[in-house]
């Protein structure tokens, strides 16, 4: 059995030994979390992501219980080393599907969300690439476009819904069985996830913080920025906010969160895995702050279309097909592999 992990800030972020003999196909033994499977077989506990968004099979799940007997696929860096591609900004070549004129879908995105979307990013960002290659993988492809508008306020309404684009990415799903009155759950569908997003806590190094169990929270005040979806605060098993059972403060930014998690104002700073990292090396704070290893939750990044649209359940089926045989194939690993590697070296140099 491989050691429960006691996340540390500096085992976190790459100080661990190295690998002794990764194995590109394991085993999950009872006990195993993906930290340390990344530990034994990465030699560095953050790379858990690596493995996560390498078994689509798994996310959704929990990153603590993985059931003991699940074949996963690991990125040892000797093999990733062999089927490298030639130069970091290789992409999905799209063409001759993907149109700037007359395209038959048009889908809109926006930039500075890497390594998600973002122009700058190789690839044009990880999701980018993803859509690409499920458009092409689809059964009879269609051309399509993506356009680019930073202003996400401007996607849902009026552009998807006026139609004047067919989809828009990426997108959370709130919970729209539990409320489905939602904005986004009555008036769009939503495609199955490009990927699973792991939301987590942050917290003071110095704190004996323990996230073993929800109540664990219950008293605590938590620090997410005003704007950010909240639904995972509040789900139907949970009701930390509507029961009073978790304060929440809501600054301005994620900065304003983690300059008042460090002035001791919050508990708790909860944010996406990538964001979350991304802002402690900013602010170098990898010293003070730490992420607890159980997650509050896991979103889905979506791509989704008006319910107002004659050809939406068309378009969606064709866009899901595709994106389940891509998740079956090598290149849907290569894809995510290349850009969660280039963003933790990226964060670490």
């Amino acid at each position: 059995m491989l050691r429960r992990l006691a996340l540390s800030t500096a085992a976190a972020f790459g100080f661990g030994s190295a690998a002794m003999a990764c194995q590109p196909s394991l085993v999950v033994a009872p006990g195993d979390t993906l930290f340390s499977i990344a530990e034994e077989q990465l030699g560095d506990l953050s790379r858990w992501s690596l493995i996560f968004y390498n078994n689509p099979d798994i996310q959704g799940g929990s990153l603590l219980d993985l059931p003991a007997g699940t074949v996963l696929t690991i990125p040892c860096p000797e093999v990733a080393a062999q089927h490298q591609a030639p130069t970091p900004t290789v992409q999905a070549d799209p063409k001759p599907l993907q149109q700037e004129v007359e395209a038959e879908i048009k889908l809109v995105t926006a930039s500075n969300y890497a390594p998600f979307t973002d122009l700058d990013w190789p690839g044009q960002g990880m999701l980018t690439e993803l859509v690409n290659a499920a458009f092409e993988a689809t059964p009879n492809p269609l051309t399509y476009s993506i356009e680019w508008e930073n202003d996400w306020s401007k996607h849902l309404f009026p552009m998807l819904d006026s139609k004047e684009f067919d989809m828009g990415f990426p997108w959370f799903k709130p919970d729209c069985a539990g409320n489905p009155s939602n904005e986004r759950c009555a008036n769009f569908h939503f495609s199955e996830p490009l990927v699973d997003l792991v939301i987590l806590l942050f917290a003071r190094a110095e704190d004996r913080f323990t996230f073993g169990q929800d109540a664990d929270l219950h008293g605590k005040t938590l620090c997410r920025p005003a704007g950010y979806f909240t639904h995972d605060l509040d789900r139907a098993d949970r009701r930390w906010l509507s029961d009073g059972l978790v304060t929440l403060a809501q600054p301005a930014t994620p900065d304003d969160c983690f300059k008042m998690l460090v002035a001791g104002d919050v508990d708790a700073v909860a944010l996406n895995e990538f964001l979350g990292v991304q802002k402690m090396f900013e602010m170098e704070l990898t010293d003070k702050v730490a992420p607890l290893s159980r997650p509050v939750s896991i979103e889905g990044l979506h791509v989704l279309i008006s319910k107002k649209h004659w050809r939406g359940t068309a378009h969606l089926y064709r866009f899901n097909a595709g994106l389940a045989k891509l998740k079956q194939s090598d290149r849907y690993n290569e894809i995510v592999s290349r850009h969660l590697a280039l963003f933790w070296d990226q964060i670490k140099s």
